[in-house]
C-alpha cells in the first residue's frame, strides 16, 4: 500500500558503517565486557558471577507498640574473584532519621531514630558499632579476616527500630496495622561493573538487591494475621483449624475464598490463642522480603493456573479493610493479572507461588506482594494493581538495578499495564488513560530535565526521573514492538529474559540480547531512543503528486524514531491509513519521504502517532488548496 524512502548506494554504505559502530558504553561498563563477565551477544559472559546470601531473620512486632525487634544470621557467599576486606550494609530505614538526606521535605510523623543495631558479630567476633555514626543508609563493616573468593562469612545481628507513623513504602497503616519493608540490615550488592553498591537511599529512586534465600519468623500477638513474601510453613500452628482449611482450599480454587471476614475477625478466634504466635515464611532465590500485619484486615484468596505445561497454580491473596469496596475485587483482579501476564505479555509463567495485595498507601511492588491504595474507582484500582504485579518480572525475576536504571523495570511495568489494560477495558479507554497518565506530562513539558537521555543513570536524575523511568522507555519498547512485529519482539524479549533472569542485567545486556535474538543490528534504534535528547514532533512539510500517487515529505523535528499513521482523505469522501513503523527512520532520522500509491485524489493528510503524542500537532495536517 505504501513505499518508504528509496536511497542510493551511498546512503546504504553510510548505514552499514554506522551500524558497525558500537553503542556508547561508559568506561566502568567497558571493564565488565573486557573481563568477560558480560558478552556482546547479550548473554552473561564466561566469567560472570554474582554474590549470594542466606538470611535467617526473626522479628517481633507487638502493635500498638511501634518498636520492632529483630535478630538475624546472614551467611554471605563471595562468588567474585575479589578479596573483600569489608562489607557494605544497607540500612534503608535510616532514611527516617532527622537530618537524613532525602529528595523532599517530610513531617514529624515520618521521622524515627532509624535502625538501631544492638550487636553485630562477624564469624563469632563482636564488632564495635556506633549508631550515631552509622546514620546513613550505607555502612561499611570491616572484616577481622579478608573474605577470599569462593568463601563465606557469617554475620549475627540484633537490632530494633520504630515503625514510622507516616506510611509510604513502609510504615504504620493504622495503630494495629503495619507494613514492614526494608526492615532488616542486609549486605548490599557487590557486582562486576560497579563493586559495592553505595548509592544512598533518598526515598525516591528504588532498590538493587542480590538474590538470597530467606527464612523469616514473625512473632505477633494472638489475633494478628501476618502476610509476607514467601510460603507460610506453619499455617496449622498459627491458624485455627477452620481458617487453615480455608487457606488450603484457596490454593486450588478459582472462586474467592473468604478466609477471614469482618464477622470472623470480630470473634477474635482466627489465630492460635497463644499470647504470641510465630509465623514462619521461606523464599529462595528472591531479592527481598516484606510483611503485612493486622488484627482487623479481611483476608481473601483464590488461585489460578500460571503454567499450562505443568498446571502449576499461583495463589492470589488480599488483605484489606472491609469497607474498601475495591479490595473486595482484588483477588479476582489479581487472578486475571497473574494469568494474563503468564500467557500473553511477557508470556512467561508467573515465577512465584503467591501474590498478596495489601491495602496501604504506597502503590508499590515487593517480591510476591503489592501495597496499594484504596480508591473509589474500580477500574483505576485494577490498573494500579496490574502495574505493581507486572513488576514481578522487572525488577524481581530479572534482578534489575532500579537505583541506576529505573527504566529497566518501570518502563516495562508501564508497557505491560497498557497491554493488559487493553485486554481488560478496551484499546480506546486504555490508550486514553496511558496518554493522560504516562505521556502528556512529559511531551508538553519543555524543561531541559525532561529531555535528558533515557540512559542517564536514575541516581543522577531529579526533575526528569519520572518520565525517564516510566513513559519514555515504555514508548521505546512499544516502538520496537511495532518495528519488529509481535512475534519477533516477543522472541527477542524472551531471549533477554532467559539470558538474565535471576541475574543482574544492565542496559547493554538488553540492547545486545535484542540484537542477537532478532538477528538485526538495532544499534541505530537504541542510540536514537536511549542516548539522545530527542522528543516527539513530526512536521508534514508537503504533499505533492508523484508517479502513481503522492509523496509526503515529513520532517522529524523532535528526533525520536516513532511509528505513525498517515491518515488520508480522498475527494470521494473515503479514508485510508498508511502505517509507518520506526524502520522508516533507519537511514535518515531527520527527514523522510513516504510514497502513497493511489489513483484517487487526496484532499487532506493527517499524521497520527496514537500513543506517541506529538509535542506540536499544528504542523501534522495538510489540506489541498
Amino acid at each position: 500500500m505504501f513505499k518508504s524512502i528509496i536511497f542510493g548506494a551511498f546512503c546504504c554504505l553510510v548505514l552499514v558503517q554506522a551500524q558497525a559502530q558500537n553503542l556508547y558504553m561508559p568506561r566502568d561498563i567497558q571493564r565488565a565486557y573486557k573481563k568477560d563477565t558480560r558478552s556482546l551477544d547479550g548473554k552473561p559472559g564466561k566469567n560472570y558471577w554474582q554474590n549470594h546470601g542466606k538470611y535467617t531473620i526473626s522479628i517481633t512486632a507487638l502493635p500498638p507498640d511501634r518498636t520492632v525487634k529483630g535478630v538475624e544470621q546472614i551467611v554471605y557467599f563471595n562468588n567474585s574473584p575479589d578479596t573483600l576486606k569489608r562489607l557494605n550494609m544497607k540500612l534503608i530505614l535510616n532514611v527516617h532519621r532527622p537530618g537524613a538526606a532525602r529528595f523532599g521535605p517530610t513531617g514529624d510523623d515520618y521521622l524515627t531514630p532509624g535502625v538501631q543495631v544492638d550487636s553485630i558479630f562477624v564469624n563469632g567476633t563482636k564488632k564495635s558499632w556506633n549508631n550515631k555514626q552509622a546514620a546513613g543508609t550505607n555502612q561499611f563493616v570491616s572484616l577481622p579476616k579478608p573474605l577470599m573468593p569462593h568463601d563465606s562469612v557469617k554475620l549475627n545481628i540484633t537490632w530494633h527500630f520504630e515503625i514510622s507513623k507516616e506510611s509510604g513504602r513502609e510504615g504504620m497503616i493504622d495503630s494495629t496495622t503495619y507494613y514492614l519493608a526494608y526492615f532488616y540490615p542486609r549486605v548490599s550488592v557487590y557486582d562486576d561493573y560497579n563493586g559495592w553498591d553505595t548509592l544512598p537511599f533518598l526515598d525516591a529512586q528504588e532498590f538493587y538487591n542480590d538474590f538470597n534465600d530467606y527464612t523469616l519468623n514473625v512473632t505477633t500477638p494472638k489475633n494478628y494475621i501476618v502476610w509476607a513474601t514467601g510460603t507460610l510453613q506453619n499455617p496449622k500452628e498459627v491458624l485455627q483449624p477452620e481458617y487453615a482449611k480455608r487457606l488450603e482450599q484457596s490454593m486450588t480454587s478459582d472462586s474467592t475464598i473468604h478466609i477471614a471476614t469482618k464477622e470472623d475477625l470480630a470473634q477474635k478466634n482466627i489465630t492460635a490463642q497463644n499470647a504470641t504466635n510465630t509465623w514462619t515464611w521461606t523464599a529462595n532465590d528472591i531479592s527481598d522480603m516484606a510483611v503485612g500485619i493486622s488484627d482487623h484486615y479481611d483476608w481473601d484468596a483464590a488461585s489460578t493456573v500460571v503454567d499450562d505445561a505443568t498446571q502449576r497454580r499461583a495463589s492470589m491473596q488480599s488483605a484489606f479493610l472491609d469497607n474498601s469496596n475495591d479490595f473486595h475485587h482484588m483477588v479476582q483482579y489479581g487472578r486475571n493479572s497473574l494469568s494474563w501476564l503468564s500467557h500473553n505479555w511477557p508470556g512467561v509463567p508467573y515465577p512465584f507461588p503467591k501474590m498478596t495485595s495489601f491495602q496501604g498507601f504506597a502503590d508499590m511492588e515487593y517480591p510476591m506482594m503489592v501495597n496499594d491504595s484504596h480508591t473509589d474507582d474500580l477500574a483505576f484500582s485494577q490498573f494500579v494493581q496490574d502495574h505493581e504485579i507486572a513488576h514481578t518480572y522487572f525488577p524481581f525475576y530479572m534482578g534489575i538495578n532500579e537505583s541506576r536504571y529505573a527504566f529497566m523495570d518501570e518502563g516495562w511495568a508501564t508497557t505491560f499495564e497498557l497491554l493488559i489494560g487493553t485486554a481488560e477495558v478496551g484499546k480506546e479507554k486504555m490508550e486514553t488513560l496511558y496518554k493522560q497518565f504516562r505521556i502528556n506530562g512529559w511531551i508538553h513539558d519543555a524543561a531541559t530535565a525532561e529531555d535528558l537521555p533515557i540512559i542517564t543513570p536514575s541516581s543522577e536524575l531529579r526533575g526528569g526521573y519520572g518520565n525517564n523511568s516510566y513513559g519514555k522507555p515504555s514508548l521505546s519498547y512499544f516502538a520496537l514492538k511495532d518495528m519488529l512485529g509481535d512475534e519477533m519482539f516477543k522472541k527477542a524479549l524472551h531471549s533477554y529474559m532467559n539470558n538474565w533472569h535471576g541475574k543482574h542485567p544492565i542496559p547493554w545486556d538488553y540492547f545486545n540480547s535484542m540484537n542477537s535474538a532478532s538477528g538485526k543490528n538495532l544499534n541505530w534504534f537504541f542510540t536514537n531512543w536511549f542516548f539522545t535528547n530527542y522528543y516527539i514532533d513530526l512536521n508534514l512539510k508537503s504533499v505533492v503528486k508523484s508517479n502513481g500517487g503522492y509523496a509526503l515529505s515529513i520532517q522529524n523535528i523532535g528526533g525520536f524514531a516513532v511509528p505513525f499513521d498517515a491518515k488520508v482523505t480522498y475527494s470521494d469522501g473515503t479514508t485510508e491509513a498508511f502505517h509507518q513503523t520506526p524502520i522508516v527512520w533507519q537511514y535518515n532520522q531527520k527527514e523522510i519521504t513516504v510514497i502513497v500509491k493511489t489513483t484517487k485524489t487526496i484532499t487532506s493528510v493527517v499524521l497520527d502517532g496514537g500513543i506517541f503524542i506529538d509535542a506540536d500537532t499544528s504542523n501534522n495536517k495538510w489540506t489541498a488548496k
